[in-house]
């Protein structure tokens, strides 16, 4: 199998001679910041609607805690990122073997 396939080729690999993980980590990233903004936005309207005090608060403690998401999501997909790298670097002829 080429090494250039998709990330949709890589999903439908039911062979899993590729990875497809490495191809979607931009996909997963953006998806993850969208749902942490989603969830502050509607986590601060919730609090509007109890009292201005208790949004102006959410406001702070959400923009706190989609700096927090941010870091944790960009770490964990680098060290997902990595441990991809380290497995290429230590089998580079992965396909091959699996072929034989």
């Amino acid at each position: 199998m080429p090494a250039t396939t998709g990330m949709w080729e890589g999903l439908m690999d039911f062979s899993f001679r590729t990875y497809a993980t490495p191809r979607m980590l931009k996909f997963l990233y953006s998806l993850h910041l969208l749902l942490g903004l989603i969830s502050a936005v509607v986590w601060v309207v919730l609090a509007f609607q109890q009292a201005p005090v208790q949004g102006l608060l959410a406001i702070l403690g959400a923009v706190v805690g989609y700096f927090f998401w941010i870091l944790y999501c960009r770490i964990v997909l680098e060290v997902l990122s990595a441990i991809f790298r380290m497995t290429e670097a230590i089998a580079p002829d992965r396909e091959i073997a699996q072929r034989s």
